[in-house]
């Protein structure tokens, strides 16, 4: 199915502003960086948690760990999926222990989030895990929510939400995409 843009619903300074008061609401909630550490879901929430950690660094002058994390072989519909995109998973530190801060770019049915637990279970168990998303989109299917939201977007079950980082697609913004011919 083809989709075109909707609408655009972050840009590049949205999406900073959103980063810096995620940060700083990271910081309050856990009384400054001291045993926190940010895992990003590859491929955009690892590109969020090493900006997160650089806003950190910037506000509280403490360098966290930040990892990685590959959720293919985690997810509920692996099994559906004919040629899963596998990436690496990099925690280059001790996730017992610590709080650890999972970042993704868009929250919508849960499911990813889940995977993603899943995931960071078989390194270690962590003190607690917080949840850090830059778009809410709502539609859950699971009993998830996000600790730290830099935008609720509603949409309908029909629209996507695609998050554009320059990391990964060369510019910054955040758009609402829908099918091409639906409700034509």
């Amino acid at each position: 199915m083809e989709y075109r843009t909707k609408a655009v619903v972050m840009d590049g300074e949205a999406i900073e502003r959103a980063l810096t008061r995620i940060a700083h609401e990271i910081l309050e909630a856990n009384k400054g960086a001291d045993g926190i550490a940010l895992v990003g879901i590859v491929t955009r929430g690892a590109a969020l948690a090493e900006r997160l950690a650089s806003r950190i660094l910037q506000i509280e002058g403490t360098k966290v760990p930040v990892g990685s994390l590959d959720i293919s072989f985690y997810r509920d519909d692996v099994g559906v999926r004919l040629n899963p995109e596998v990436h690496t998973t990099d925690i280059p530190f001790e996730v017992e222990g610590n709080s650890i801060v999972l970042v993704d770019d868009v929250l919508y049915t849960g499911r990813t989030i889940r995977a993603g637990m899943d995931a960071l279970m078989d390194y270690g168990r962590p003190c607690s895990v917080q949840l850090a998303v830059l778009v809410d989109r709502g539609h859950r299917e699971l009993p998830i929510r996000a600790d730290y939201v830099g935008k609720n977007v509603p949409t309908s079950g029909q629209e996507r939400v695609k998050v554009f980082l320059g990391e990964a697609d060369g510019r910054d913004t955040v758009e609402i995409l829908e099918a091409v011919g639906v409700g034509e």
